[in-house]
């Protein structure tokens, strides 16, 4: 039992759907709550799509710095590849930001538009920084931008083609996350570039 679940999170492939499903299913949960319900839609859909970058980046932060302990415990971590003094504050680097976009979210309520600033800020710095460490992660890092997208729109039709755009690129990003977790194969032999 333990050696699956060792397994299961040294796994790079499973961390992505399973990340989606938790923050959509967060999202879902905590819309039907009443403190939502008190903000105007363009806030609500604000605070949902904040809401589902930050636990998605935040829940594969924790995944990655769980696999970086087991397999540096394990002996098994490549220091080849990265070393060890680069992957922890990686992790790190992506994990305080995503929760601190998550605790931001749950204030808008009270906060509403005051809290924009620091929104933004934490989602440029999530984007450039996922992008920084490769352009394969840009699917990851475009959530950021329709969060950023949204909030300076100011046209009705404008903000729900960014809503419908960031719809279907979370959609298509599951699937291919789904197909890449179902494959069995590692990142590298995914890509092809193994």
């Amino acid at each position: 039992m333990i050696d699956q679940l060792f397994e299961f999170v040294l796994a790079e492939r499973n961390w992505l759907p399973l990340a989606m499903l938790i923050s959509i299913l967060t999202v879902a949960v905590l819309a039907g709550r009443s403190r939502p319900q008190q903000l105007s839609w363009r806030l609500r859909i604000l605070w949902g799509m904040n809401l589902f970058f930050g636990c998605m980046i935040g829940i594969m932060a924790i995944g990655h710095l769980l696999a970086v302990t087991l397999k540096a415990t394990q002996g098994t971590l490549d220091p080849s590849r990265t070393p060890l003094y680069l992957l922890y504050p990686i992790g790190v680097a992506l994990a305080i930001p995503a929760w601190w976009l998550v605790g931001i979210a749950g204030r808008f309520p009270e906060g509403g538009w005051s809290v924009g600033k620091k929104v933004r800020a934490i989602n440029v710095w999530l984007g450039l920084f996922l992008v920084s460490l490769g352009l394969h992660n840009l699917p990851l890092a475009l959530p950021a931008g329709f969060n950023l997208a949204y909030q300076f729109h100011s046209r009705r039709w404008v903000g729900w083609t960014i809503v419908a755009i960031a719809s279907a690129g979370y959609l298509m990003l599951f699937i291919g996350a789904a197909i890449f977790m179902a494959s069995g194969q590692s990142f590298e032999q995914f890509s092809g570039a193994e």
